[in-house]
């Protein structure tokens, strides 16, 4: 019997907190411009993300923001939780990563949050450095 030559390599092992009913499940390519960013908002499902190239500031409601490099993958629970930063920190390179979402049918794939609703809740967001 031959040796199995593929390298298979864990990059984020969750478990989600829940799966909407009869879910939709799609892939996509996010691509961010040098500085640019994607404005605070949630998920109807959970989502990983694999960064291709470039680092982002990452940062979800109840943690502090932290920086995603190139081969690192996050995790994020959806439903209700704000997402609070996608980021591209970098000011010369593009920002590439991959999303994978298990979405509610019918519904966005992301919805903006409001700035009155981030004033709602602001006590629920880490301290910023």
């Amino acid at each position: 019997m031959r040796e199995d030559p593929i390298t298979r390599t864990t990059l984020l092992d969750e478990s989600p907190p829940f799966i909407p009913d009869s879910p939709e499940l799609m892939t996509v390519l996010i691509e961010v411009p040098p500085g640019e960013s994607i404005p605070p908002h949630r998920h109807s499902g959970p989502l990983s993300a694999y960064v291709l190239e470039g680092e982002m500031t990452f940062e979800l409601e109840g943690q502090p923001e932290r920086v995603v490099r190139a081969g690192e993958a996050v995790f994020e629970p959806g439903g209700d939780l704000i997402h609070y930063q996608t980021a591209n920190n970098q000011p010369d390179t593009w920002l590439r990563f991959l999303a994978t979402m298990i979405m509610t049918p019918g519904q966005s794939m992301q919805t903006l949050v409001s700035e009155a609703e981030l004033e709602q809740r602001r006590d629920r967001r880490a301290p910023r450095r």
